[in-house]
């Protein structure tokens, strides 16, 4: 009896066995087609072709061209320019660093405009950065009114800074200005005159830069905001922190990408101020900014493409260092123990 449910046993293993699925081969990668690769090709070809036409070999360029003498007329050849020669004979020369040299020295504008573009990088960083922040942390609570307050906040950002300078240029005018008609200094001996004074037009023109770049930064700050975790929140809430202690210890670290993002538009969009000031006065008698100056010397009326690249090159570098010293610093920290 036993014997036969044993046998039993092991003839009922031997048929789920032969009954069973066989286990599944692991299925090998798929290899691509010429299709594929063609496809793959032109959607990694295009974008990078485009980027090496429009960034990388005019930025190569201009770093060539700022060790050369040439107006833009004729071409490039190898030998240096020639000492007390007539610049006319000396067009298209390498003239080595003395357009860097010339520009510390005895360009007058040049200090000016440094200064200046440092100037207007501060206000940028230490006023419009944390107005931004500041109104899309009160936005972003949800008071009343808050999607009107949002659009109106936002609406510089859409207009052009042409735009915007032709409507500040009605605020800032001596005769008919709204400011002026406010403070009772319209059309009379002692108006001010805000955009020609050398004294004050850089200042009024940063009101007018500040009134755009806030709203910018408002808007990736709500965007940044919007992605925090609220339970982080709540939890930080339930140990007892107020609104203020939530914001900095809780909910700004964990936007640091925004953070970094928002720095580095706030050092680009500083540095290559241009419309504003040109708009103003062409950004000469108190308003002088290397972007200007490197306009005024390539298709200025002197034309001097190796001078103006040289200060574009100035204008590169120190845009690259407060960019390059931040996000050290960040990354720094992330990967420190």
């Amino acid at each position: 009896m036993t014997d036969t449910s044993a046998a039993d046993t092991t003839a009922a293993a031997q048929a789920g066995a032969d009954t069973a699925p066989a286990p599944r081969r692991r299925r090998g990668v798929r290899r691509l087609t010429v299709r594929d690769r063609v496809v793959v090709a032109l959607l990694l070809g295009i974008p990078l072709l485009l980027d090496l036409a429009f960034v990388w070999f005019p930025a190569i360029g201009t770093v060539l061209l700022s060790f050369t003498k040439w107006n833009g007329v004729g071409g490039l050849h190898s030998q240096t320019c020639k000492p007390n020669v007539p610049s006319i004979l000396n067009n298209g020369c390498w003239y080595g660093v003395q357009n860097y040299h010339q520009a510390a020295t005895i360009y007058p504008e040049f200090w000016p405009a440094v200064r200046h573009n440092l100037i207007w990088l501060a206000v940028f960083v230490l006023i419009a950065t944390p107005l931004g922040m500041l109104f899309a942390v009160v936005i972003d609570r949800g008071i009343r009114g808050s999607r009107m307050y949002q659009s109106i906040l936002f609406l510089p950002v859409m207009l052009s800074l042409a735009l915007v300078g032709i409507i500040w240029e009605f605020m800032y005018s001596q005769n008919f200005g709204l400011i002026n008609t406010v403070i009772g200094r319209n059309g009379n001996d002692n108006a001010i005159d805000w955009l020609g004074n050398p004294h004050l037009n850089l200042w009024a023109v940063l009101v007018e830069a500040t009134w755009r770049q806030a709203g910018y930064v408002m808007v990736l700050y709500l965007a940044g905001l919007k992605a925090v975790d609220p339970t982080l929140r709540e939890a930080a809430t339930m140990d007892g922190a107020n609104a203020w202690q939530t914001f900095w210890r809780v909910v700004f670290p964990v936007m640091k990408p925004i953070n970094i993002v928002v720095m580095v538009v706030t050092v680009i969009e500083s540095l290559r101020a241009f419309d504003l000031v040109y708009i103003t006065n062409k950004g000469i008698n108190g308003l002088e900014l290397l972007s200007v100056l490197v306009t005024s010397n390539i298709v200025g009326e002197t034309q001097r493409v190796g001078f103006g690249s040289a200060l574009g090159v100035v204008l590169l570098v120190i845009s690259l260092v407060p960019i390059s010293v931040f996000l050290y610093q960040t990354f720094r920290r992330e990967e420190a123990p």
